[in-house]
This record gives C-alpha cells, structure tokens and sequence, in this order.
C-alpha cells in the first residue's frame, strides 16, 4: 500500500469533521502537496472546495514552517562565519554594508546583475513552475537558504499552492461530478 493509498484509506474510514484534518496532513507531506491532497479529499467525498482550502492550509503551513526554519538556519551560519572573519578597518580590506568584503570587478558586477534579476522574476517564476519538477517544500527551502527574503518567499508559495491546487481541484472535481 503506498502514501496515497493510505490516505484515502484514512479519509474514508475517519468522521466527516476530521476528514479535511487528514488532506490537510496529506498537503503537508511532499510530493503528494496540495494538488494530491486536495484530489486524495475530493475523491473521498469530501466537497471539492473544503477540500481544496485543507489540502492548501496543510502545503502552506509544512512550507512556511520550511522556510522559517531554513532562513534562521542560514542567519545562524551567515552570522557564525562574519564572527569569525576579520574585520579591517582603514587601510585593508573594503567592506560592503553588512561587514562582508566587497568584490570588485566584472565577475562582481555580472554576479549583482544576475541576483537583482533572479529576485525580480525568479522567486515568481520558481514558485510557480516549480511543482512541476520539485516539490514546493523543496523549492521553498532553498530559496530561503539562498537568502531569498521569507516574506517574499512565501507570499510567491502562497500564490503557487493556491493556483496549483486550485486548477487540480476544479479539474478533479469536474471529473468526478461528470462521472456522477
């Protein structure tokens, strides 16, 4: 019996009050996500938008708790290593503002061009394209390790586990009433 089995197993043998509980837990684990969890609820009965706002409450919370986590984990080490860098002051090393030596150079300037544009459109593009290669748990976590802003982060994930799972549910819904 695989994961999916399980849930819908577990959906189908729990009270309608708990129901949207488990595709909310089912939108916390990855791969399945909210677009798994939202079908995995409406395939159990459970009415295609409850089941679709659970399975995006479960996705959302497993993520922003990711990215929390991940942000304060990098804060941590970022932190850690400018301890214990050597400062110069005066004559030695530039610095930038937050205590890190500036680059000089082509290669710095090409790098700032290329990390102003992946914050521009990347963190939209990434949470929006990629549930179709990894999971958003994934996509978020690195985002954040990168030092990608949390708020930003999540306000893009937000947005791509709401669409994402809002066309899985319409089209799963569409099925099973057509079906019916």
């Amino acid at each position: 019996m695989n994961l999916i089995e399980t849930f819908q197993n577990l959906v189908a043998q729990v009270p309608d009050l708990v129901q949207p509980l488990i595709v909310a837990l089912a939108g916390a684990v990855p791969f399945v996500e909210g677009e798994g969890a939202a079908s995995i609820g409406i395939l159990g009965g459970i009415p295609p938008v409850v089941a679709a706002i659970a399975a995006m409450v479960g996705n959302f919370l497993c993520v922003a708790i990711l990215v929390l986590a991940s942000a304060g984990a990098r804060r941590a080490i970022v932190d850690r290593s400018r301890a214990k860098q050597p400062v110069t002051v005066g004559g030695g090393t530039s610095l930038e503002a937050d205590g890190v030596p500036a680059e000089t150079g082509r290669g710095s300037a090409r790098r700032e061009k290329f990390q102003r544009a992946f914050e521009r459109y990347g963190v939209p593009g990434v949470s929006l394209l990629g549930p179709l290669l990894l999971p958003t748990h994934f996509t978020a976590t690195m985002l954040a390790a990168s030092g990608i802003g949390k708020g930003r982060i999540l306000v893009w994930q937000a947005v791509a586990i709401v669409a994402w799972t809002t066309v899985i549910a319409v089209i799963v819904g569409s099925a099973v009433y057509a079906i019916r």
